[in-house]
C-alpha cells in the first residue's frame, strides 16, 4: 500500500512495495555581516529578510548574522585560546600616538551592544555568530567551511559605511563573496537623519564646505527624515551547522567573558606614567550600558523627564546625567537611528502616543529643545558626508583643507613635546578646565561637547601640537567614539577642517568662568583643588601662592 502520486488517496496495488525518496531543497545561506548597525528594529536588511521569510518561495533557506571584532581597530589578542598562542595580527594601535585604538570604555559599551543585538536576534528566532579577525578573511574562511560541508552560501550582505578601513573591508568581503560565487550586496546605511537617497546632490563633491549652507539645503528638518522600519515579524532560521572561530582564537559564551577578553591586553595605565585616579565622591556623567534596548529606554527617559524640551538650555552643562541627551554612543554603533529619535520627538510634539503626556511641550509642536536635538543630529550627518567627500584627508595633518602651513610640534621628534603631551593626557597641564576634562575622559570614557571643543583648541591652538594626537586619544578613550564626528570635530577646532572661522580659538579660562562659574566641575574631577574657593585659581592653579600649593598638596 503506497501513497498515490497526487498525495492523499490510499490505493491497493498488486505490485511489489516501492521505497519513495523525497528530495529536500538544498540549503541556501545568506550571511549578514553586521558592523555599526547593531539593532533589530529599523534595520533594512532584517526588514527585507522578514518579508522574504513570509513568502511561499524565497531565495534563501537560512540566515546567518555575523559580527566581527575587527583586528585592525580592536586589540583581539585577549581572545587567544591559550597564553602560549600568538596573534597573527599586529597590535591595534594608532599611528601618531601609538595608543590602543579601542580603550576599555568603548570596548565594554561595544561588547554590551553586540550582546544585546544577539539577544534581540534570538528573540526573533535567529541569533548572532561572533568572531574576531579581519572581515575579508573571516568571511572567506566561513565560505570555505560551508563549501566543505556541502552548504551553499547564496549571498553576503552588509551595510555601507564611510572611512578608509571601512571601504577596505567592503572590498575584501566583496572579493571573498564573489570568489565563492555568492551574491554580494552593499546596503545604504540608514542610521542617519537624512537618507542618502534624499540628499540635495548626487555627488559627494557637491557637499558644501560650510555646515550652515548644507543645513539650509535640507530644511525644514522636521520634514526631512524617512519613516522608521519596525521590528521584523519573523526571520529565517540559522544554518544547522555554523563554522567555528578558526584558531588560534576562541569566542567565550558569556558577555562578561567577552568584555574580559577585550580588556585583557589593555594595561590599566594605558601607557600613562601618572594616570588619573578616581576622586572621592566623583560621579560619572556617562554610566550607561550599550545596546538597542537600553538606548530606547534612554530616549523614553529624556522625553518623560522633560529633558528633550529643555535640551537647548542645558546642553552646555558638564555635571549630571541629563544636561545633554547622551545618545551619541548608541547612535555611533547604530543601536538606535537618528530617524528613530526624530520619530520619538514627532510623536511627543503631536501627541501621537502617551509617552510624555503631562510633560511641558507635549502635543504643542516643535519647541526649541526638540529643534535643537534635530540640529545636532544633522551635524552628525554632515560630518559623515564630509568623510565621504574627502576620504583619506580626514586623517592627514593638513585636514580637509590640505593646509600644510602650520608649524606643528611632533612628540616623536622632541622630548620636551613628549613631556607636554604626557601631561596633557594625564590632566596635569595646570589649566583646571582642560585637566578636569582629560581626567574625566580617562576615568569614564566621556566628556561634554563644550569641553571637547576646548580640549581640541588647547592642544592644537595653544600648544601647537599635532592635532591627530588628540583625535587618536579620543578614539581610544571615548565610549561614544564616531569616526566622522571625532576626526571632523578635531579638524574643525584645529583650523584645518570645515570651520569657516579659521582663527577660532577657545580661551579655556574664560570658558571655565562662563560654563563652570563656581568651579563645581573642576572640583569634581581635580580633588586636590577642592579646598580652593576662588574660580580664578581653579582655572589657573599656577597662580596659587606657595602656601596654597603646599596646603593643596600640588607642585609646579
Amino acid at each position: 500500500m503506497t501513497l498515490g502520486a497526487q498525495g492523499g488517496n490510499l490505493s491497493v496495488k498488486s505490485s511489489p512495495p516501492r521505497i519513495l525518496f523525497f528530495v529536500m531543497s538544498p540549503s541556501r545561506v545568506l550571511i549578514y555581516l553586521m558592523r555599526r548597525d547593531l539593532r533589530v528594529a529599523d534595520n533594512p536588511i532584517l526588514h527585507e529578510i522578514s518579508k522574504i521569510s513570509q513568502q511561499s518561495q524565497h531565495p534563501f533557506t537560512h540566515f546567518l548574522p555575523v559580527y566581527i571584532f575587527a583586528a585592525q581597530q580592536i586589540e583581539v589578542s585577549g581572545f587567544l585560546s591559550s597564553d602560549s598562542d600568538r596573534s597573527p595580527f599586529p597590535e591595534a594601535r594608532s599611528q601618531a600616538g601609538g595608543f590602543w585604538r579601542c580603550g576599555p570604555h568603548r570596548a565594554k559599551f561595544l561588547a554590551e551592544s553586540v550582546w544585546d543585538t544577539k539577544k534581540g536576534l534570538e528573540k526573533a528566532g535567529n541569533g548572532l555568530a561572533i568572531r574576531v579577525g579581519m572581515a575579508g578573511q573571516v568571511i572567506q574562511d566561513m565560505l570555505e567551511a560551508f563549501k566543505r560541508a556541502n552548504t551553499e552560501v547564496a549571498g553576503v550582505w552588509m551595510t555601507e559605511e564611510e572611512g578608509v578601513e571601512e571601504k577596505r573591508e567592503e572590498r575584501d568581503v566583496r572579493k571573498a563573496a564573489e570568489g565563492a560565487q555568492a551574491e554580494f550586496k552593499l546596503w545604504v546605511d540608514e542610521k542617519y537623519f537624512v537618507d542618502d537617497r534624499d540628499q540635495p546632490f548626487d555627488n559627494p563633491r557637491k557637499l558644501p564646505d560650510v555646515f550652515t549652507t548644507y543645513r539650509k539645503q535640507v530644511e525644514p528638518l522636521r520634514e526631512v527624515s524617512r519613516r522608521t522600519l519596525g521590528l521584523p515579524k519573523s526571520l529565517l532560521p540559522l544554518p544547522e551547522t555554523i563554522p567555528p572561530q578558526p584558531a588560534p582564537f576562541s569566542i567565550p559564551d558569556t558577555l562578561e567573558d567577552i568584555i574580559a577578553c577585550l580588556k585583557k591586553p589593555l594595561e590599566p595605565s594605558l601607557g600613562l606614567s601618572n594616570p588619573p585616579k578616581w576622586p572621592q565622591n566623583a560621579q560619572s556623567a556617562h554610566p550607561f550600558t550599550g545596546g538597542e534596548s537600553i538606548g530606547h529606554k534612554r530616549i523614553e527617559h529624556l522625553i518623560t523627564s522633560g529633558n528633550m524640551t529643555t535640551y537647548k538650555d542645558t546642553r552646555n552643562g558638564m555635571l549630571g546625567l541629563d544636561f545633554s541627551t547622551k545618545l551619541s554612543a548608541w547612535l555611533a554603533l547604530g543601536c538606535v537611528t537618528a530617524r528613530q529619535v526624530h520619530e520619538y520627538l514627532l510623536n511627543f510634539e503631536e501627541a501621537k502616543t502617551p509617552l510624555g503626556k503631562g510633560v511641558h511641550g507635549y502635543g504643542k509642536g516643535e519647541n526649541k529643545g526638540t529643534a535643537a536635538v534635530r540640529f545636532e543630529l544633522l551635524w552628525r550627518d554632515y560630518f559623515r558626508l564630509t568623510t565621504r567627500k574627502f576620504g583619506p584627508r580626514l586623517f592627514r595633518i593638513g585636514g580637509f583643507k590640505n593646509d600644510n602651513n602650520y608649524s606643528w610640534k611632533y612628540p616623536q621628534k622632541d622630548k620636551e613635546v613628549q613631556h607636554t603631551v604626557q601631561r596633557f593626557l594625564e590632566g596635569t597641564t595646570g589649566n583646571g578646565f582642560i585637566d578636569a576634562s582629560m581626567r574625566e575622559l580617562f576615568l569614564t570614557g566621556y566628556t561634554s561637547n563644550r569641553l571637547r571643543q576646548n580640549v581640541a583648541s588647547f592642544l592644537a591652538k595653544h600648544l601647537g601640537i599635532d592635532w591627530r594626537i588628540g583625535a587618536e586619544w579620543y578614539e581610544s578613550m571615548l565610549a561614544d567614539y564616531d569616526l566622522s564626528s571625532n576626526w571632523g570635530n578635531w579638524q574643525y577646532n584645529a583650523g584645518v577642517g570645515n570651520d569657516p572661522r579659521e582663527a577660532r580659538v577657545f580661551n579655556p579660562v574664560k570658558q571655565g568662568h562662563d560654563y563652570d562659574p563656581q568651579g563645581a566641575y573642576v572640583k569634581n574631577w581635580i580633588e586636590e583643588l577642592r579646598s580652593l574657593d576662588d574660580p580664578q585659581l581653579l582655572f589657573q592653579p599656577w597662580k596659587m601662592s606657595d602656601e596654597q600649593k603646599k596646603e593643596a598638596g600640588v607642585a609646579g
